[in-house]
């Protein structure tokens, strides 16, 4: 992920009121301090920006915090892209969160109709990095997503 869509999802993470409740936010916040050597009371009194800032800017944050830096990145960022997304696969969404409980696997066929689709109108950088989010975040439901990806390049 380039550095400035890290800076946006750091920001969406920290900004993430689901992350504030668990124990993501605390998680980022200790290691940070530990990069810093400060006290994990000093980090959580640094502004966003800042807090946002030491977060993109770690190579090494564990798969719970980068993943619900993606989820508050998509939807702050990249809410048409993924309701684009879900209408060109038919799938009922609320401003790109999926209704259902639980959804049908797309086949193949359709996901890479619908990856197409979406790259007329999007980035194919931030595409991917979507349908490989909800690869990672729903592996069952899209367990195509990976081979749709390399049929549509």
């Amino acid at each position: 992920m380039p550095l400035e869509n890290r800076l946006l999802a750091a920001d969406a993470f920290w900004r993430d009121e689901q992350a504030e409740s668990g124990m993501q936010h605390m998680e980022a916040v200790v290691s940070i301090a530990r990069r810093l050597n400060f006290r994990a009371k000093s980090v959580q009194a640094l502004p966003i920006d800042k807090r946002a800032k030491h977060l993109a800017h770690m190579q090494d944050v564990s798969d719970a915090v980068a993943t619900r830096a993606l989820i508050a990145y998509h939807f702050t960022a990249q809410k048409g892209l993924m309701a684009a997304f879900l209408d060109a696969l038919g799938i009922s969404h609320e401003d790109g969160l999926i209704k259902e409980e639980s959804v049908p696997p797309p086949p193949r066929e359709k996901l890479v109709a619908a990856i197409a689709s979406v790259r007329g109108s999007f980035p194919a950088a931030d595409v991917d990095l979507y349908v490989r989010t909800l690869a990672t975040l729903d592996g069952e439901t899209w367990a195509e997503a990976e081979a749709a990806l390399a049929a549509s390049e």
